[in-house]
């Protein structure tokens, strides 16, 4: 997918290289959370990181806005995957009516953490997807647990 980077994202990226010795691939400053997220090389994760975070907390004092980092992939379902950490997504599903694609968290629990505060780790991974593959992103479904027979329910009881 082609992208276009601006003055702002390419200084900002030269910024990250500098500070971090580690590679971004794409830049969005997201003016709606306050925030720039890095598409961060295959690999280079750790080191755009830092020891205990140390590097993400410069680059927040640098540029005074929060920094939030994704690894990239080839696939989209890896890729989404790697916008959602620590969230275990488990695929994306088509939904029929919309065209969009749905994504599948395992865990119930973890509902709050993939939508973020106020809609915002949905939002990125709105944004990333639809820029770097060109997918449009619904909703987040929690994936159906199998049904158990009634004797195994009755003894967890």
């Amino acid at each position: 997918m082609h992208r276009t980077l601006g003055f702002k994202e390419r200084r900002y990226i030269e910024e990250l290289r500098i500070l971090t010795k580690s590679t971004a691939i794409d830049c969005i400053i997201d003016d709606q959370f306050d925030r720039v997220i890095y598409v961060i090389k295959k690999g280079d994760m750790g080191m755009a990181i830092g020891k205990h975070g140390d590097n993400i907390r410069k680059m927040q004092r640098v540029l005074g806005k929060r920094i939030e980092m994704v690894e990239e992939a080839s696939e989209p379902e890896s890729f989404i995957a790697n916008i959602f950490k620590p969230v275990e997504v488990g695929g994306l599903k088509k939904d029929e009516t919309t065209g969009k694609r749905d994504v599948i968290i395992r865990k119930k629990a973890d509902l709050g953490i993939a939508i973020g505060k106020g809609g915002a780790n949905i939002e990125k991974a709105r944004i990333l997807s639809r820029r770097c593959f060109g997918i449009d992103i619904g909703e987040i479904v929690v994936e159906k647990e199998p049904e158990r027979d009634e004797h195994e329910r009755m003894q967890r009881t």
